[in-house]
């Protein structure tokens, strides 16, 4: 049995194929980044699945993409906890960033491939290696244009009474806007980033609000400068997008990739299905 992972901030895509490549099983975890995540936390959400915890020892190789492995560190942790719980599997651990370009690039093909999700990241490849200019800090520091991004963005202007009253009056009803529960989610809970990243779904559907349009487009152009204008071919090669940020806000992402003279090439919510047939090509 062959397990593919696709890990991002919030949530895991697990696909088990047969030897010849037929699907066995396919399965959903929380997210299982190395970053924000203690060995018992990790361990306890793959105990907690019953189709990963009853074939466990059925597993022979392990393909693992996910948030947070950036690291030769974060690597090795999360293969040291994979191999316990998978104890007859071949392991390899990547990061995200390699789930996202065998999901939309070919071989020999060049272009830039970003993340727009829970977190953010940029990339190019040049048809055979993965290229990055910027090293992530993580949500605190970084992850321009994500949907922890956004989030930190509307609580931010909410409480600083920057938000357009109409607007403000809905964000009311939709979430707890309690200092003392934000605060506990920020600071005592685990996954501050996740708990960020659901405020993002009011950006989402109140896209067309000037607000909302606005911080989303400013957004958008602040990825484009931080990261893919990192790229002398910028303007020359296709720039892929997966992530749900980068999915239901694909009309908004056009706008600014194209006004930047820039490509847009393919956008993909999750790239679990091509991580799966590049997959089937080596099994």
């Amino acid at each position: 049995m062959v397990l593919i992972v696709d890990s991002g901030a919030t949530k895991a895509d697990w696909i088990a194929l047969d030897p010849k490549g037929e699907q066995l099983f396919m399965t959903q975890t929380l997210g299982l980044s190395p970053e924000v995540l203690t060995r018992e936390v990790i361990e306890e959400r793959l105990a907690n699945n019953f189709e990963l915890a009853r074939n466990s020892a059925k597993v022979k190789r392990l393909h693992f993409y996910g948030a947070g492995c950036g690291t030769e560190r974060m690597r090795k942790f999360l293969k040291n906890i994979f191999a316990r719980f998978f104890p007859n599997a071949k392991i390899d651990v990547r990061e995200d960033t390699y789930a996202a370009i065998y999901s939309t690039t070919q071989v020999g093909k060049q272009g830039i491939v970003c993340i727009l999700g829970t977190g953010s990241n940029c990339s190019y490849y040049d048809g055979h290696q993965l290229i990055q200019k910027v090293t992530s800090l993580g949500y605190i520091l970084m992850d321009d244009g994500s949907g922890n991004f956004f989030g930190r963005k509307l609580i931010r202007d909410y409480f600083y009474h920057k938000i357009p009253q109409d607007l403000s009056i809905e964000f009311e009803k939709e979430y707890n806007l309690d200092a003392d529960v934000i605060k506990e989610n920020l600071y005592k809970k685990p996954n501050p980033n996740t708990y960020l990243a659901t405020f993002a779904r009011f950006i989402v559907e109140h896209k067309d609000h000037p607000y909302c349009n606005g911080v989303i487009d400013k957004g958008f152009q602040q990825f484009v400068n931080n990261h893919i204008m990192q790229f002398e071919l910028a303007t020359k090669v296709p720039i892929h997008f997966v992530g749900s940020i980068a999915w239901y806000l694909r009309e908004e992402l056009k706008e600014v990739i194209e006004r930047n003279d820039m490509v847009l090439g393919v956008i993909r919510q999750r790239p679990i299905e091509g991580l799966v047939e590049f997959h089937k090509q080596t099994i």
